[in-house]
C-alpha cells in the first residue's frame, strides 16, 4: 500500500507522466478478481512444484504474481483437498510459509499440465482486462509540443519546415511514412521521434484466451520501471500495490526490417513449449512500431500492406489460435514506415488515403552538410575546417554531379581515422586524409 500522505504528483518513482499510476490495475483480492479459472492457476501451482521440488505458499504465489491472501491460499487449498499436494512443515506462522511438495497423484497431474503447456510464470491476463487497460492508457499518451520536438531532435541536423511536418504527426499517434534517398537520416528520426513520447505504459507478463497463454513481455523490448517505495519499519521492502501481472515499462520502440514477414504478424505458437509469443505490433502497444528498409522484405510490399488496412482504419487488429479461433486486441502505437525505394512502386492509392502522413527526408543542402560535418569533427575530437568542406564540394561533389548525403560526414570522418591510424599521424581533415578517404569512398559505381 501506499504510505499515508502520498501523492502521485509528489512522483516518488520519477515517472515521466505520473498521471499513469490513476489507471494501474487493482491487485486481485478474490479468485474472480483475476478472472481465470481454477484450472489453470492450480495448472500454474502444480509445475511450479514439478521443477521447485518444493515451496512455500509464499514462493508459489510469488511465482504466479499473485497475492496470497485471497487468491492463492485458494489455489493451494483445492490442491490439497484434490491430494495433489501434501504439506511438509515451515518456518514461521501460517499457512503462506508452510512448505508443500507434490503427491505421486500431484506429479503425474503436472506432467499432464506440461504436455498442454510447459509455461510456468506470472499468470496470465485475460484478453478482456487487457483490452480495457489498452483504452484506458490510449488516452495517457502526451502532447509533444514544439519544443519538446526540438530538445528530441537536438542531436540531429533537421529542417524547420521538416519539424512542422514531424510534429503534428507524432501527436497524431497513428501512422507516418517515411520516404527519401538512402542515408538520409530516416531510422535515425523514427528513433528519435519513439524518445520523444516519453512516458510509461502498462505491459503484461502475458494474456490468456481460451486457457492458451500468450507470452507479452519481451525484455529486449520492455524497460521495466521500478516501483519501489522504500521499507518499511520493519526493514521490508515496500512496492507500489498493484497487480503484480503487469510491469509499469518505458513506452516502446519495436524497430524491425528484412526479417519482417506475413508470419511474424500473427501469433507465433511453439510446438515444443506449446504456448504462444506475441507479435511485434502486440509488443509495441502504446509506443512505436518501425518498419524499416520497407519493400525490402521477403514478403511482397502489397500482402504486407494488405495486412495492416484494418488495423490502421479501426485502431483493432485480429489476431488466431492455431484453434482457428480468432480474437480482437487493440492496435495502439505509432506505426512507422520507413523506406529509400519510390513509394509509388510499393503502395496505392488507397493505402496511401489511411496513412495520414507521407514525409519526404531528403538530401541536406550544403548549409545544413555543413553542420553535420561539424557536428560529427566534434564528436569525434577532430578539429572542424570549414574550408576543407569547400574543397570537398569543389572537387569531388560538383565534378561527380554527387548528391550529398546526411550519412557522408560521419563516413569519411570513419574512413580519414582509418587513413591516420594506418599512417600513425592525428586525424584531421587535411588535403591528403580527405582525398584518400574521397577516393575510396564517394565513387561512381
Amino acid at each position: 500500500m501506499p504510505p499515508a500522505g502520498y501523492a502521485y504528483e509528489d512522483n516518488p518513482f520519477k515517472l515521466e507522466n505520473p498521471s499513469v499510476l490513476d489507471i494501474a490495475p487493482a491487485e486481485p483480492k478474490s479468485l474472480e478478481d483475476t478472472g481465470l479459472r481454477m484450472g489453470l492457476l492450480a495448472d500454474l501451482g502444480l509445475k511450479f512444484l514439478y521443477y521447485a521440488g518444493t515451496g512455500t505458499g509464499m514462493a508459489i504465489a510469488e511465482s504466479m504474481c499473485l497475492p496470497w491472501s485471497g487468491v492463492v491460499e485458494h489455489v493451494v487449498d483445492f490442491l490439497a483437498a484434490e491430494k495433489l499436494v501434501d504439506l511438509r512443515g515451515g518456518k514461521g506462522f501460517g499457512r503462506a510459509s508452510v512448505e508443500f511438495a507434490l503427491t505421486e497423484k500431484g506429479r503425474e497431474y503436472a506432467r499432464d499440465a506440461l504436455s498442454r503447456s510447459t509455461y510456468v510464470g506470472p499468470a496470465p491476463v485475460p484478453i478482456e482486462q487487457y483490452n480495457a487497460l489498452i483504452s484506458s492508457q490510449t488516452e495517457e499518451t502526451p502532447v509533444v509540443g514544439q519544443e519538446d520536438l526540438v530538445a528530441a531532435l537536438g542531436h540531429l541536423t533537421v529542417s524547420a519546415e521538416l519539424m512542422d511536418k514531424l510534429g503534428p504527426a507524432v501527436n497524431s499517434g497513428r501512422s507516418l511514412f517515411l520516404y527519401g534517398p538512402p542515408g538520409n537520416g530516416k531510422t535515425s528520426l523514427a528513433e528519435a521521434i519513439s524518445h520523444m513520447f516519453g512516458g510509461e505504459v502498462f505491459v503484461p507478463h502475458c494474456l490468456e484466451i481460451d486457457n492458451q497463454i500468450i507470452k507479452v513481455f519481451d525484455s529486449i523490448i520492455h524497460t521495466a520501471v521500478p516501483l519501489e517505495m522504500g521499507r518499511d519499519g520493519n526493514g521490508r521492502r515496500q512496492t507500489f500495490e498493484m497487480d503484480k501481472r503487469w510491469s509499469l515499462c518505458r513506452r516502446p520502440a519495436v524497430v524491425v526490417g528484412g526479417e519482417l514477414t506475413l508470419e511474424t504478424l500473427d501469433l507465433i505458437y511453439s510446438e515444443s513449449t506449446r504456448f504462444y509469443e506475441a507479435p511485434f505490433q502486440v509488443k509495441a502497444n502504446g509506443g512505436m512500431l518501425l518498419i524499416d528498409d520497407f519493400g525490402r522484405q521477403k514478403v511482397h510490399p502489397t500482402d504486407l500492406l494488405n495486412r495492416w488496412i484494418v488495423p490502421l482504419e479501426k485502431r483493432v487488429d485480429f489476431l488466431t489460435l492455431h484453434t482457428g479461433k480468432k480474437f480482437e486486441i487493440p492496435f495502439d502505437q505509432l506505426l512507422v514506415f520507413s523506406t529509400n525505394l519510390d513509394p509509388k512502386e510499393l503502395v496505392d492509392e488507397a493505402f496511401l488515403r489511411r496513412i495520414k502522413y507521407k514525409i519526404e527526408v531528403g538530401n541536406p543542402d550544403e548549409e545544413s552538410y555543413r553542420e553535420i560535418f561539424r557536428r560529427v569533427c566534434e564528436a569525434a575530437g577532430i578539429p572542424y575546417v570549414d574550408q576543407a568542406i569547400t574543397y570537398l564540394v569543389e572537387h569531388y561533389y560538383k565534378p561527380r554531379s554527387m548528391e550529398m548525403r546526411s550519412c557522408h560526414p560521419r563516413d569519411l570522418v570513419s574512413l580519414i581515422r582509418d587513413a591516420a591510424r594506418y599512417r600513425q599521424i592525428p586525424p584531421a581533415l587535411s588535403k591528403d586524409l580527405l582525398d584518400q578517404a574521397c577516393e575510396v569512398f564517394l565513387v561512381n559505381l
